[in-house]
């Protein structure tokens, strides 16, 4: 027997193997088992969406010899002629082939007659937008009052070329484009029953790329097939595809998340080893961006259409909001841009540099250099000459819980500084009195000791310290801020990652780590990294709450200075909180 594609192969035969179309198929099925039928049905939508095979199964529904039903038998000799494509009763007709007014009279010469085998005779009119003007005035009379026994199934992928006359007449069906989601769980059921060996990300990138079309879809997995020799994998379907790998995209955005031009500029010389198209480099990077922005906002909208949901969500935790925007429009403009460079490549670094030149600097934070050089990763003795990081001195005291999860929000802000605003336009009877009950109290700074840690000393608390000194660099630098410490046994050492960072890390970010910390304290150590909520205060967590503390200071300062308290009492000024910035500890 001759291979059979799998379009053909897998065609729905009953509304209830159809996937999607939900809206259409509940309509059919209640019309049809309430014997509510109409004489006239226009299905439209894009290609492949299953117009066509809707009018197959509804004539087999209306000719099918156990009576009119939503589920025909399958067996009986009109379901298996309609099948087949020989049952006497059905014509289908292409009107692209078909557009001259004779040929619509010649068709509608038969109408009169009554059918030869079935219950009705159908008129299948595929792609009907394609007759013309005289055809569908030929159509309209009978259209409106066709015989009973005379059923018209019409077609198209343009329904605004149809004359209202003609839209008028017909129940109107819109087949919507199919979502990834669909198509990639239609296509797991498929291969399945195949017995054919897949990728899943490979899939997700057959489901985009066939555009919501359900017959393309099959088509480009009968191609990835043979192109693959059996098995679907992810490189292999990339290669076919001609798409750029998501793997390479995630690795820019993990290179933007830690700053590191050498990173960026390493993933953007990987991928000119496949001769991509570097304006799609550029589109993905913005869809990328965009998705991570739809997440900081809402994340529960984000779909998982390229199976990467986790990464994104966890790219838009570690990504400040105002971040985003600025990359989504740089990478816009350089997209614009790319003609006009000197190639391709070289204006997509440009734009990549562009986003690191301008990203905005946090207090006391120098700019990431254009160089990392990791000494784990290139198996180099490393030597501890790196100075830990200057950590800003506290000088009051603020009730924060001990796990910071966030920076502090609008509202917070303002509300600190009604209540300092308050404490300081209450009535002054003794300096005793506002001593006493101040709006923040004062505390001494808390600093970190800047001496190498013994792993003896190693605890929740002097594990900052020991994370600054370690000397690692882009994203592995990045994950181990979002780890706390858990346990401490012998040789063995277990992390808690946040988990809302869990999608950045890998094995080698792992081994990296390991290597450092075995190097830091002299002596082998196995390294356990688990993805949680960490019960003690990450590095990363605590340089938020100490900014944080700084803020609030810095807000109870400048809202307790005379000069403001007489602007505000005089002029009625207000005071934008948000703008309030703590100067660095070197400016005092």
């Amino acid at each position: 027997m001759s291979y059979q594609v799998l379009a053909r192969k897998w065609r729905p035969r009953t509304f209830r193997e159809m996937v999607g179309q939900g809206h259409v198929l509940q309509t059919l099925i209640h019309a049809l088992d309430s014997q509510r039928l109409h004489h006239a049905y226009l299905f439209t939508g894009t290609r492949g969406v299953g117009k066509t095979t809707i009018a197959r199964i509804l004539a087999r529904c209306l000719n099918c010899e156990t009576g009119i039903t939503s589920n025909p038998c399958g067996e009986c000799s009109a379901c298996r002629e309609i099948n087949e494509g020989r049952f006497i009763d059905l014509i289908e007709v292409d009107a692209a082939s078909r557009t001259k007014v004779e040929d619509t009279r010649e068709l509608l010469e038969n109408v009169q007659y009554a059918p030869s085998r079935g219950r009705f005779k159908v008129f299948l009119i595929d792609e009907v937008h394609m007759l013309s003007n005289n055809s569908f005035n030929a159509l309209l009379k009978t259209l409106e009052e066709p015989p009973p026994h005379v059923k018209f199934l019409l077609a198209t992928t343009d329904p605004q070329k149809l004359p209202v006359t003609v839209l008028s007449r017909c129940l109107q069906f819109n087949l919507k484009n199919l979502s990834p989601e669909k198509l990639v769980e239609h296509l797991k059921f498929i291969l399945g029953e195949e017995k054919i060996a897949y990728e899943e990300p490979s899939l997700w990138q057959l489901g985009r790329a066939a555009q919501g079309s359900v017959r393309d879809c099959l088509t480009l997995l009968d191609q990835a097939i043979g192109f693959c020799e059996g098995k679907l994998t992810t490189a292999k379907v990339s290669e076919f595809l001609g798409s750029i790998d998501q793997g390479e995209i995630r690795a820019l955005m993990e290179a933007l998340i830690a700053e590191d031009a050498a990173a960026a500029l390493a993933t953007v010389r990987k991928l000119a080893d496949t001769s991509p198209d570097f304006a799609v480099v550029l589109q993905e990077l913005l869809s990328w961006l965009h998705r991570v922005a739809i997440a900081q906002v809402v994340p529960d909208a984000i779909d998982n259409s390229l199976g990467d949901r986790e990464q994104v969500l966890a790219h838009a935790a570690a990504l400040s909001r105002e971040n985003v925007q600025l990359y989504y429009q740089i990478a816009l403009k350089g997209r614009e841009d790319l003609p006009a460079a000197l190639d391709a490549r070289s204006g997509l670094e440009m734009t990549l540099l562009r986003m690191l030149a301008f990203t905005p600097q946090l207090p006391g934070k120098t700019a990431a250099p254009t160089k990392n050089i990791d000494p784990v990763a290139t198996g180099q003795k490393k030597k501890l000459t790196v100075e830990p990081e200057p950590e800003p001195a506290l000088p009051l005291q603020v009730a924060t819980p001990k796990v910071a999860k966030s920076r502090l929000s609008p509202s917070e802000l303002q509300a600190a500084a009604v209540q300092t605003t308050a404490t300081a336009a209450a009535p002054r009877i003794t300096a005793s009195t506002e001593a006493s009950e101040p709006a923040v109290k004062p505390a001494p700074p808390v600093q970190l000791s800047g001496r190498p840690i013994a792993l003896a000393e190693l605890s929740t608390d002097t594990w900052p310290q020991v994370f600054l000194q370690l000397g690692l660099a882009g994203v592995t630098r990045s994950i181990a801020g979002h780890c706390a410490l858990a346990l401490v046994s012998g040789d063995q050492l277990k992390l808690v990652l946040d988990s809302r960072h869990g999608a950045l890390f890998n094995e080698e970010h792992g081994r990296r780590l390991e290597l450092a910390l075995s190097d830091y304290f002299g002596q082998a150590l196995k390294v356990q990294v688990a993805s949680g909520t960490p019960a003690s205060e990450t590095p990363s967590g605590r340089r938020i709450r100490i900014e944080d503390e700084r803020r609030l200071a810095a807000v109870h300062e400048f809202t307790h200075d005379p000069l403001v308290q007489a602007l505000v009492t005089r002029f009625g000024a207000e005071i934008n909180y948000e703008s309030i910035t703590p100067l660095n500890p070197d400016q005092h």
